[in-house]
């Protein structure tokens, strides 16, 4: 798990993107997810050979693009939250 992780993290750190497309087409595992209620978009990642999700929000700064973990977890969990929703790590 930690090297598939690994591996995401690696290809994401070297990478220039200017829009969510451009993360799209780097990685042919992901999805992008409008979520018009809120306004937004998000990433949604298959990682592992499917075993794991990984849903991002994201930034395009001027020099560098910020993605925002909002989930990490078995695609088990994955079919119980909502996309547009979950904010695993946003404190109360």
């Amino acid at each position: 798990m930690l090297k598939a992780f690994h591996r995401f993290y690696q290809v994401a750190n070297d990478a220039y993107w200017k829009t969510p497309q451009d993360i799209i087409k780097t990685y042919d595992n992901s999805d992008l997810v409008t979520c018009k209620k809120q306004g937004t978009s998000r990433i949604v990642f298959s990682i592992g050979r499917n075993k794991y999700r990984l849903i991002v929000g994201y930034y395009f700064g001027t020099n560098q693009t910020i993605l925002y973990v909002k989930f990490v977890g078995t695609q088990k969990q994955y079919d119980l939250i909502d996309t547009c929703k979950v904010d695993m790590f946003k404190s109360n």
